[in-house]
Formats: C-alpha cells, structure tokens, sequence
C-alpha cells in the first residue's frame, strides 16, 4: 500500500516499511535511516578498495569482521522492535528479502542453540561475481555469526556448508555457539603477519649476510702482487677458525700462481692478539716454508710480539720489519731490485 504525499511516500514490502522523506532527504526502513548502493558497481568498488589496501587475506578479516559487528548492532535492533526470539526468527527472512539480502530462511534448533541460515541470491555473491572472485565471500558468515550472538547473548560461530558461488544451489551457513570470536581472529590475523614479517626480515638478513660473508671472502687477506715474485698480504681485522682456514687455502693455492719467492704478512691491522692469532700465523708460514718460499713479518705490534714469546713462536729465520715498507725494500734488494726517483 502506497501512501503519495508532496515530498513524502511510504510502503510496505512483507510488513517492512519503506519510507521518503524528499523535503528533509530520508530514506527509512523500517524507521531508521538507510541508504541505497549499486551492487555491482558502488559495493564491488568498495569491496575492490578495501583489498587492494589491505591485502586478500586481511580484507576477509575486515569483511567478517565487520558482518559480525554489523549483525550484532542489528540484532539489538530486533530485540527492541520484535521481542521474544521466536518472533525475530519468523520475521527476519521478510525483512532480509525486502531490503536485498536475498531470500532468506532461518532453522533453528533452540535444544543445541544451533541456526542453519539459507540464502538464495544473496548481494555479496553478486558482488563476488561482480570482482570475479569465485569464492565466498567473509561478510554475511559473519554477519549471521554476529546476529545469533547478539540475540543469544553469548559467542556464535559459523561454519560454511554450501555455497552457490562454489556450484550448490544455495548458500547455506551453520551458526552454533563457539569460542572463536572476530578480535580472536583479529590478533590470529596479526600474529600470522607478523610471523610473516619476520621470516621475511630473516630472509632479507640471511641473503644480505651470505652478500657480505661473499665480500668478504674476496677482500678478506688479499694477495697483493707488488713485485715480480713479491706478494703481500696483509691481515686484517680478528680470524676465527673458518677465516683463518681460508685464509691459509687461498695463500697456499694461489702463491704458485704468482710464481712467489717471497710472502710478506703483514700484521699492522689485526685487532685481537691471542693464541689462536699466533697459531695461524705459525701454520701459515709453516706451509708456505715447504712451498720453498720466504715468510717475512712486517708491522708486529708489542702486544702480537709478547703473545708471539708467550706462545714460543719459532722464528728460526724469519725476517721481521717494522713496517711493511722495511719489507718491501728488503725483498728488492734481495732481488737485486732498487727504486729510483724520477728526476724532475
């Protein structure tokens, strides 16, 4: 029955009422304000708005989450309105199918506290269909989730048994009471980001770390070439056992490269003087000793020096200098090398 005013007009769609207020700009069902939107069209950009912010997986939380929240306002709503439960339940599927939910029929078991919702041409499979994402949708489960739990005053859960965009004829939903909960799901939802946050930060560490470790390889004791059969390397920094390991393969199987007759370590730069330092450096100019080369030690600090008696390092006839340039020039004169200075 339509009511045609000037600027007002009402009517009832299965005892719901709709009402236009064009004077004031209202538009009221069943005495509260309400809005119209284009389902394929102004929910589909809303919905597409929400994902490409927040991500697939948390714009299903937000979905569910608000259903839920939204159906438990509404069912406030019902109890004012209609009162005892078996009144809401037998009125609820002509409200929903008068404002475009869907067609819409409700069972409820009152022993086990448990509804099955079954909905027909519901507007979120259209706007699923709209997105074209052949999926269920999060909205209306938790919808209906947040309904029962507002009209039993405890927690309601669902639980999806058909779906029409999955191929049935029908969605249809299981609500019973549950522990689970929309803040639950939320704090789930943050933990398993932020799980993911971290083994994404582990990864960035881990290849950034495999990066340096490469770098360091290669400029770590690099073998410097200063003269024909002259090669220094200098040690830098504090070796541990894999450094130190490297460090002795890559001298042993690069000197014959170089055809060297004479390695210069120089030790200028080591910053941590203890036992295991010394042993290497022992080891070392051991290994290069039966390669037939001659060690030289440069840049040996008091401290690498009193480490080096405390540990009975053997000398023998090991030349140790000051400095690497003492070194360097000893190795040219033994070669019968000189520099000279360019004359002006």
């Amino acid at each position: 029955m339509t009511q045609q005013f000037d600027n007002q007009a009402s009517i009832k769609v299965n005892n719901s009422t709709f009402a236009w207020d064009i004077e004031k700009g209202l538009f009221q069902f069943e005495g509260a304000d309400v809005m119209l939107f284009w389902v394929e069209s102004a929910l589909k950009t809303l919905f597409d708005t929400i994902e490409e912010i927040s991500g697939p997986a948390q714009a299903d939380l937000v979905f569910e989450t608000a259903g839920y929240r939204t159906g438990e306002i509404v069912s406030s709503f019902y109890k004012d309105q209609k009162g005892q439960l078996a009144n809401i339940l037998e009125v609820l599927p002509n409200i929903y199918v008068s404002a475009g939910w869907g067609k819409t029929t409700i069972s409820y078991d009152e022993e086990t506290q448990t509804a099955i919702v079954r909905i027909e041409n519901g507007w979120e499979d259209k706007v699923s269909k709209a997105r074209n994402q052949m999926k269920q949708g999060t909205f209306l489960l938790g919808h209906w989730a947040g309904v029962f739990s507002g009209l039993l005053g405890r927690p309601m859960w669902y639980e999806l048994i058909s779906s029409q965009l999955l191929g049935d004829s029908r969605l249809e939903i299981k609500i019973a009471p549950s522990s689970i909960t929309p803040a639950q799901n939320i704090r789930e939802a943050v933990r398993r980001e932020e799980e993911i946050q971290i083994e994404r930060l582990q990864q960035m560490i881990a290849e950034q770390t495999n990066e340096l470790q490469a770098l360091l390889k290669e400029i770590s004791s690099p073998l410097i070439p200063v003269a024909d059969g002259v090669i220094v390397i200098p040690l830098i920094g504090k070796y541990e056992a894999c450094r130190a390991q490297e460090l002795i393969d890559k001298t042993l199987h690069s000197l014959p490269t170089y055809k060297a007759n004479y390695l210069i370590l120089d030790l200028t730069a080591i910053s941590d003087v203890d036992d295991f330092m010394v042993s290497t450096i022992n080891h070392l100019v051991q290994a290069t000793r039966l390669l037939g080369i001659t060690t030289i030690l440069t840049g040996i600090s008091p401290q690498l020096s009193m480490k080096m008696i405390e540990s009975r390092f053997d000398l023998g006839e090991i030349k140790c200098f000051t400095s690497l340039k003492h070194g360097i020039y000893y190795t040219f004169a033994q070669n019968n090398m000189m520099i000279l200075r360019k004359n002006q």
